[in-house]
């Protein structure tokens, strides 16, 4: 097993492996390699530069001299700011939809965490986009390309390797995290899970956690259903999600690292509870400030 100072790289399968950061907080994710016999197959690139270039490290380690392809699972900033230390000639694959998310917030994560150090940042959007699915021929493994969105974020797109059964599934599924969807869906990811488990995969890389199984998906789906209850009675009892989430506070799945995340799933869940549409825009920085509040002090990051 090879180890950076920022993570390390786990065989999955021939040539597919996991590139796992241990838990830093908010913005400390996964990535994922895929080894084929012309190009190599980089799934998201890290939130920091240096983080980004310990990942390329071994991406050069594993396959040197091939050309790359990245592929960014959605449009968050600690998916896609490492994509600015591959090469210009990479090719960069997401979502439609993620990248005019991408152009429209550049860089304004950088500014929920000013200790972090997100220097030497140059957005690098995709150059080849998806609506709804692609395969990819790195040479020897097919890799599809899945859109799963409104999920995690309205652009979720999920990599399906259907030989080995591994599937890298991005902020779909959390393992052993809270799950977080105020960009995206509570209804759409849950149908996102179902299709995900309808893929029968063995092996699941979420975006933050240890790599599992199938179970991962069982679990998210068991605490999207608990936030829906609750949203339904924090909306019946005119109360805020705040309350909601104060009054939730004992509860299954407070155990999980970023409990806070619960007064921003339930805007969604509230919205989606008022009949709003899957996806529709909630403005993120009053519900940033409280999950602050929640969290009792500012969003913790390693990063």
């Amino acid at each position: 097993m090879t180890t950076t100072p920022f993570g390390r790289l786990l065989p999955l399968a021939p040539a597919v492996f996991a590139y796992i950061q241990p838990p830093g907080g908010w913005c400390v994710g996964n990535a994922g390699i895929i080894v084929g016999t012309e190009r190599v197959v980089v799934v998201d690139t890290a939130a920091t530069r240096a983080r980004a270039q310990a990942l390329l490290a071994c991406v050069h380690r594993l396959a040197p001299g091939r050309p790359h392809i990245v592929v960014n699972t959605h449009h968050h900033g600690d998916h896609v700011f490492g994509n600015c230390v591959f090469p210009r000639e990479a090719e960069i694959v997401a979502h439609e939809t993620a990248r005019s998310e991408m152009a429209r917030t550049g860089l304004a994560m950088r500014d929920l965490w000013p200790q972090a150090d997100f220097s030497g940042i140059d957005l690098r959007l995709p150059t080849r986009t998806l609506r709804d699915r692609l395969t990819l021929d790195p040479g020897g493994t097919r890799v599809e390309l899945l859109h799963v969105g409104p999920a995690h974020t309205t652009n979720d797109v999920v990599v399906w390797l259907p030989q080995p059964r591994v599937l890298f599934a991005g902020d779909v599924a959390f393992s052993g995290r809270t799950p977080f969807v105020l960009m995206g869906s509570v209804a759409g990811s849950l149908r996102a899970l179902a299709s995900l488990r309808a893929l029968r995969p063995q092996v699941v890389v979420s975006g933050h956690g240890e790599v599992a199984g199938p179970e991962v998906l069982d679990a998210t789906e068991a605490y999207l259903r608990w936030l829906r209850r609750e949203a339904a009675h924090g909306v019946g009892a005119g109360i805020s999600p705040l309350e909601a989430a104060r009054r939730a506070a004992d509860n299954p799945f407070r155990g999980l690292p970023e409990p806070e995340r619960l007064v921003a799933n339930l805007h969604r869940a509230y919205a989606e509870e008022r009949g709003e549409p899957a996806g529709v825009y909630l403005p993120s920085r009053p519900v940033t400030d409280e999950m602050v509040q929640l969290h009792g002090g500012p969003l913790s990051t390693s990063v």
